[in-house]
């Protein structure tokens, strides 16, 4: 019964040495109270009442969000300001025994950092210069935390807040700012909208000119057209005539006719041509010549 005992705390206490570790994990192993190794991923045996884990660490990035820290600008502005520091354990051993509280000691070296940077800036350049902020406090933090096994990746100022004051003294100043250029922009806008309706003006009065001109020489032209046209009927006419070789008869037959119109009127007088002669004389011509034709 005994060997079973002994048998089954043996087991137990091998069973308790048995250490797996997980990816991204280390774990710090102490024997007798001194460093002996650091353990890697994977299975590991620690022997019991000799060696024991000290400190596991996890080797993935951290991200630590630190409280607003009041901080005095070059010109004497006292602001809130809080930052977020991005970091990684690179050497357990020395994260375990470089420092005590190796977070709360990350916390303060950020703050003594930010006043001594914020300390060099004025208002403005504090409230503009978050690059460079950001770049010197990742340098100097890196440097300070290498002893500690920690690497600063990137540091951020997240955010900056200036007394009510100031606030509101910003505000006035970028409402005023913002106003000015509504100013601006409505100006130059209403100086192009009254140049586009000059230049629009002008060129409706030159088109219409244009019209005008082009209205005045069509109806010229069309003026001349007529006229000529007139003409070469009236000459035309005359060429007919004189082929015909009617002209003494025929003006003769419109002043028999003429004369037919005033008999038909109302008129009270009538007055007698005085070659009344010729006209009868050409009344028979006319006669004969349209017998002739109807044969």
């Amino acid at each position: 019964m005994i060997p079973i005992i002994i048998t089954v705390i043996l087991v137990v206490i091998i069973a308790k040495g048995i250490r797996i570790i997980p990816q991204s994990k280390a774990y710090v192993v102490e024997r007798l109270g001194a460093y002996h190794r650091t353990m890697q991923t994977g299975l590991h045996y620690v022997i019991p009442f000799i060696e024991r884990t000290a400190n596991n660490v996890s080797l993935k990035e951290i991200v630590k969000d630190f409280a607003p820290q009041p901080v005095i600008t070059k010109d004497n502005v006292t602001m809130q300001i809080d930052t977020v520091v991005y970091f990684q354990i690179t050497d357990p051993k020395l994260y375990t025994y470089g420092v005590e509280d190796p977070i709360n000691a990350i916390e303060n070296l950020t703050a003594t950092t930010l006043r001594n940077i914020i300390g060099e800036l004025e208002l403005d350049e504090t409230l503009t210069s978050r690059d460079v902020i950001n770049t010197k406090m990742r340098s100097i933090l890196d440097e300070a935390t290498d002893p500690w096994g920690v690497k600063v990746n990137r540091v951020e100022v997240k955010n900056i807040l200036p007394p009510k004051d100031i606030q509101e003294s910003m505000e006035k100043q970028m409402r005023a700012e913002r106003e000015r250029r509504e100013a601006i922009l409505k100006a130059e806008g209403e100086k192009k909208a009254a140049i586009l309706i000059a230049e629009g003006e002008k060129e409706s009065m030159i088109l219409r000119a244009d019209a005008a001109k082009q209205s005045k020489i069509k109806q010229a032209e069309g003026e001349a057209e007529a006229i000529v046209k007139i003409q070469e009927a009236t000459a035309q006419g005359l060429k007919l005539l004189k082929d015909a070789k009617m002209d003494e008869a025929v003006l003769k037959l419109k002043s028999y006719e003429a004369m037919v119109d005033v008999a038909n009127g109302n008129s009270t007088k009538i007055i007698v041509p005085s070659d009344l002669q010729g006209l009868v004389t050409a009344g028979t011509v006319l006669k004969e010549t349209l017998e002739k034709k109807e044969k």
